[in-house]
């Protein structure tokens, strides 16, 4: 299939990019039905919708002859999420309308206002920004959109995902009435349809997304592993695949900071985005991976929105995305303008379930996999290496010379086992990791517990996440109060109003003895509720969500009271019908 009609100027700018056939996203607002309607494009990013929406809006920009209508304001608005992508749009809207005479304004955060409304006041065919800088021109009446004929919502879920609704809002509230509206979205959740509901009119529904999976262009990988080896998988994987860049995603700071100091000690050379980086950093970051410095980025989802490296081809999930869309917003960051590419979710054991149900939503479908052993790498290091020496090279005199002086001192197998130590010297080390079988998964679960806490009984308080509870002074309290130590305190559990946490059971008794003791104590933390737990948080849990009452299910043991005396014979595992362990203070 080759392009419809074009205005010329417009014909020429593909003709020199290369471009000779249009994508799914860029026919379909090509139909004869899709001009001039408002749209609703359920497109993946990486599909060629940049372009797509720079034709949809063609006729309201251009004359009769193909050239940019002359206006004394912004024809066309263009709304993105992240000044990566917004700065990457404008790059392509320039190529596509400077034949035509258009002129292109960028108005992000990061760069210098003062010459962004110079810009802007020196007449410019399309504007391409972030909302919050939109809205600050707007407010301040620099921007303005008297004149607008059309308006793009580039990844709009990802911009309401943000926090940018009110900014949107207030945008389109200014625009006039009579313009096409264009929503571009890799997925279509409530708050989009909402959107298009508001503000468009009698709006035609595109969807180009493969209906069989997520991405037609990325082959998705699912990768089981302990809990306690996530960060050796990661390893592993960038080992396994070596990558010209891959993108490491995880869901906080915290973790991406942990991750990548991990992983620049062990020799890989990586960056990482998150929201504690400046921008400054954020573009040392993004062109050490243009310039091949950087092979990996490790990154926070908002903080990798608009990134766009033609030579990512490996995407690692290092922690689960929260749903599908997620899953797919950060997959497609590979797999772009028909190259191929890698999606790889690293699974903890419990979680499977979970993720097969992620899946299955998003129609995907992954190929479930072992993290990749010691012995798979250096297999792969052995392809890699002779597929890189057996290629045709030209050597120079001087190299011959050198080559020749060898073989004189050595001979041709021990020169040969020189190259491959020295190659292998620059790699860093792969990662021992766990066998992927039932035996070595309870060996593993029996290796992680604490020494003392293989027995133990659950205790409750109760406060929780909405009264702020937090370990940092949550343990100091329980010290005082079961005049115990920080070591004899297991796991802790906050709930949104409760709080479960683990006593080993030789200590259980005086545990409780002294919480008996200290009750009221309020300088001691005596005014908080704590109780033996009938149940474990995750026994909690699942009756929360049957809607059962606590104390009723059969995993409930029976409590045994020592006559005469305080409560003695914790059941294995804490279950019990507890009682509490403060006494209501008498009236007056």
């Amino acid at each position: 299939m080759t392009f419809p009609d074009l205005p010329a100027a417009l014909a020429d700018a593909l003709t020199q990019r290369g471009y000779d056939a249009p994508t799914d996203v860029q026919a379909a607002v090509l139909e004869d039905e899709a001009r001039g309607r408002d749209l609703v494009v359920s497109a993946q990013t990486g599909s060629g919708k940049t372009v797509a929406f720079g034709l949809a809006f063609a006729d309201q920009v251009l004359d009769g002859d193909g050239h940019v209508r002359p206006a004394i304001a912004p024809a066309a608005l263009v709304i993105a999420p992240t000044r990566e992508l917004a700065l990457q749009v404008s790059r392509e809207l320039d190529w596509l309308y400077r034949p035509a005479g258009g002129r292109v304004a960028t108005c992000v955060g990061g760069m210098n206002p003062s010459q962004e409304r110079r810009n802007l006041q020196a007449g410019a065919t399309i504007v391409v920004g972030t909302p919050g800088r939109l809205r600050d021109h707007l407010e301040r009446g620099a921007l303005d959109l008297s004149a607008l004929k059309a308006v793009v919502l580039d990844e709009a879920d990802e911009m309401l995902d943000m926090g940018f609704r009110e900014e949107l809002e207030e945008i389109l509230d200014a625009t006039p009435e009579g313009r096409r509206t264009l929503l571009f979205s890799a997925t279509m959740p409530r708050p989009i349809e909402a959107l298009a509901r508001r503000y468009q009119h009698d709006a035609l529904r595109i969807a180009t997304t493969s209906g069989e999976r997520g991405h037609g262009d990325i082959a998705y990988q699912a990768v089981t592993v302990s809990p306690s080896e996530i960060e050796n998988a990661a390893v592993n994987l960038l080992r396994f695949h070596e990558a010209e860049t891959a993108i490491l995603f995880c869901a906080t700071r915290e973790k991406v900071r942990h991750l990548h100091a991990t992983l620049q000690e062990r020799g890989f050379g990586v960056v990482a985005l998150s929201g504690e980086h400046s921008q400054s950093e954020r573009n040392q970051a993004l062109q050490a991976l243009r310039d091949r410095r950087a092979r990996g980025c490790v990154a926070t989802d908002v903080a990798a929105r608009g990134i766009d490296l033609p030579s990512l081809s490996l995407v690692i999930h290092v922690e689960i995305p929260r749903d599908a869309e997620t899953l797919q917003h950060r997959s497609g960051r590979t797999g772009r303008a028909g190259k191929k590419g890698t999606a790889v979710l690293i699974v903890p054991y419990p979680r499977r379930r979970r993720v097969e149900s992620m899946l299955r939503h998003a129609r995907i479908n992954a190929e479930w996999i072992d993290a990749p052993d010691r012995d798979a790498i250096l297999a792969k290091d052995r392809e890699r290496l002779l597929e890189a020496l057996l290629q045709p090279v030209e050597i120079e005199q001087a190299d011959r010379d050198l080559a020749d002086r060898l073989l004189a001192e050595r001979t041709p197998q021990e020169i040969a086992a020189l190259l491959v130590q020295a190659h292998r010297a620059k790699l860093p080390e792969p990662e021992e990791v766990l066998a992927n079988t039932p035996e070595a998964r309870r060996a593993d679960q029996k290796e992680r517990h604490r020494p003392g806490f293989e027995d133990v009984v659950w205790f409750r308080m109760d406060i929780g996440r909405r009264q702020n509870a937090d370990p940092r002074w949550i343990l100091p309290v329980l010290c005082r109060r079961g005049h115990i130590t920080r070591n004899e305190i297991g796991a802790i559990r906050i709930g949104p109003q409760e709080t479960h946490f683990q006593i080993p059971r030789a200590v259980a008794d005086k545990f409780a003895d002294a919480l008996r003791r200290t009750a009221g104590d309020d300088e001691n933390g005596g005014d908080l509720h704590i109780e033996l737990s009938p149940e474990a948080p995750r026994d909690v849990a699942r009756r929360a969500r049957k809607g059962g009452k606590p104390g009723h299910g059969k995993a409930n043991a029976p409590f045994v009271r020592a006559k005469g005396g305080p409560k003695k014979g914790f059941p294995k595992g804490g279950k019990g019908p507890g009682k509490p362990f403060k006494r209501k203070p008498k009236p007056g």
